[in-house]
């Protein structure tokens, strides 16, 4: 792995705030791939579809507003002292604007910051900020109240597949040993929204996602549901959840891990905070036993987490 970027990094958030008025060759999408024409459709019930939007979480809301706010300061501190923290091909970790080292890459409409949060020994200290100074303290605090939720709804979808209320934290790792993590997305204006994405169509790969939205609650996930992208549209207070590939796994596609992405947009800045529960890395994922029979066998072979995020 390369241990720089095939080319001069320049934050999407600097692009947007230089005023431009065109979207640059790098982040043009194909015309297949775009977003015009494809996004007519919207439904605000996506359970079935593996995303579901949850609202009297019971997460304290000055914990959910002070992390937005400290992380809106953050991405408004000149640029020069975010690059501190920058990522490299070598670790995902930091603040970055770009994924993969591939030259010919289309890019996406967004600055974002990874954080390794659990457990603990796995985190890089050197990529905790120092500004804005209570930063990691926020984010500390709001990652016990995820961890709670998520908790809560890996018994929820234990219980929808009539599995023991505690399967899915034990296949996890239980309390000790469920992983998580942090994505936070910054979504510059774009002057182009029509020919380049905010984020690339992807599934998430581990067990769970939940995700906080901006205040402004404007919408621009899409969820890819047969060969049509239909836009979720956020409920105000809600975190909007989406299963990710291990919860497939150990359904044995009960669950599905759907592909999503995020558009652009011209008017409204926008920041996400995706919080990723994960299995424990070393732990085999396979479907569970219950689920399993001579009229429905097992669709996937036990691998490791680690395994299969490589």
């Amino acid at each position: 792995m390369p241990a720089d970027w095939p080319d001069v990094i320049v934050p999407v958030q600097t692009l947007s705030d230089s005023g431009i008025t065109y979207v640059p060759q790098q982040y043009i999408r194909p015309l297949s791939e775009r977003p015009i024409g494809n996004n007519t459709a919207t439904k605000s019930n996506t359970c079935d579809w593996g995303f579901f939007q949850v609202v009297n979480h019971g997460v304290d809301l000055d914990a959910v507003k002070r992390m937005r706010q400290v992380w809106k300061e953050f991405f408004n501190l000149p640029v020069e002292q975010k690059k501190l923290y920058a990522n490299s091909p070598m670790s995902y970790e930091g603040y970055g604007s770009r994924v993969g080292v591939d030259k010919e890459a289309i890019l996406d409409w967004n600055d974002y910051y990874f954080l390794t949060l659990l457990p603990t020994e796995t985190t890089i200290p050197e990529k905790w900020l120092s500004a804005p100074s209570n930063l990691r303290d926020v984010t500390e605090k709001y990652t016990f109240h995820m961890m709670n939720l998520s908790s809560l709804l890996l018994k929820a979808i234990s219980n929808t597949l009539e599995l023991d209320e505690e399967h899915l934290n034990m296949a996890f790792g239980g309390s000790h040993g469920i992983t998580a993590s942090m994505r936070v997305t910054y979504y510059p204006k774009c002057p182009q929204p029509d020919l380049t994405l905010g984020l690339s169509p992807h599934t998430d790969i581990g067990g769970i996602t939940l995700l906080l939205l901006d205040d402004n609650n404007v919408a621009g996930t899409q969820v890819r549901k047969e060969n049509e992208w239909v836009t979720l549209q956020p409920m105000p207070g809600a975190f909007i959840i989406n299963v990710g590939d291990q919860i497939q796994i150990i359904s044995n596609g009960k669950y599905k891990s759907a592909e999503h992405r995020v558009l652009a947009n011209s008017d409204e800045e926008r920041l996400s905070i995706a919080f990723f529960c994960n299995p424990g890395g070393d732990l085999p994922i396979a479907p569970a036993s219950k689920l399993v029979s001579p009229i429905s066998p097992a669709q996937y072979h036990p691998t490791t987490f680690n395994e299969y995020r490589k």
